[in-house]
């Protein structure tokens, strides 16, 4: 998003703007699981969301536990190849999906809330490098750990761009959100599911 105002950059907002949660008025976060919407995609798609939280929470604090020398470096080598790209795969594919799928429909839906949804495409693209530099701290985290020398120094900087990372991810999933999902109960899950 071109014009996107500093202040609505991923890094420095602390939440979308009035304008943009307007629906979340009437569908406030506290009913959606109670919504007869909720079932199905939406249900699926915060779903996805807990995991992807779940899953930077795991990797951040194994890779501290890495740095701190309390993890077997076999063990801790294995578990972030698996779940490290797992992440970062899934993330990728998530964000097509939205940016190619859902949003298109969403904003022809709700064409109010079309700058939200390009803000959330900016979002996706300002993680991008994040997701590529998350996955080169990890090969050389799992270098180390194989080559049983240095494990702490490669997890060390892995830990801290994990942390930075799920702050930003954060961010994203709960404007996000706080953007879809009032859409997607509204509109009954506007024949996405």
């Amino acid at each position: 998003m071109a014009d996107l105002p500093e202040a609505l950059a991923l890094d420095r907002r602390e939440g979308l703007p009035e304008a943009l949660t307007v629906l979340l008025s009437e569908h406030p976060r506290a009913g959606w699981a109670d919504d007869p919407g909720f079932a199905g995609l939406v249900q699926f798609w915060m779903e996805r969301h807990a995991m992807f939280r779940e899953l930077s929470g795991m990797l951040t604090a194994e890779a501290r536990a890495a740095e701190a020398g309390r993890l077997d470096p076999a063990r801790f080598a294995a578990r972030l190849s698996r779940f490290g790209g797992l992440f970062v795969q899934e993330l990728h594919g998530h964000h097509l999906i939205e940016d190619h799928q859902y949003f298109p429909v969403l904003t022809r839906l709700e064409p109010r809330l079309e700058r939200g949804f390009a803000l959330l495409d900016a979002d996706h693209h300002a993680l991008d490098p994040w997701l590529a530099r998350l996955a080169e701290r990890a090969n050389a985290a799992i270098g180390a750990a194989r080559a049983d020398q240095g494990l702490g120094d490669a997890a060390g900087p892995l830990a801290e761009d994990l942390g930075a990372f799920a702050g930003l991810l954060e961010r994203h999933l709960t404007d996000e959100e706080d953007l879809v999902v009032p859409v997607l109960l509204r509109h009954k899950g506007a024949g996405l599911g």
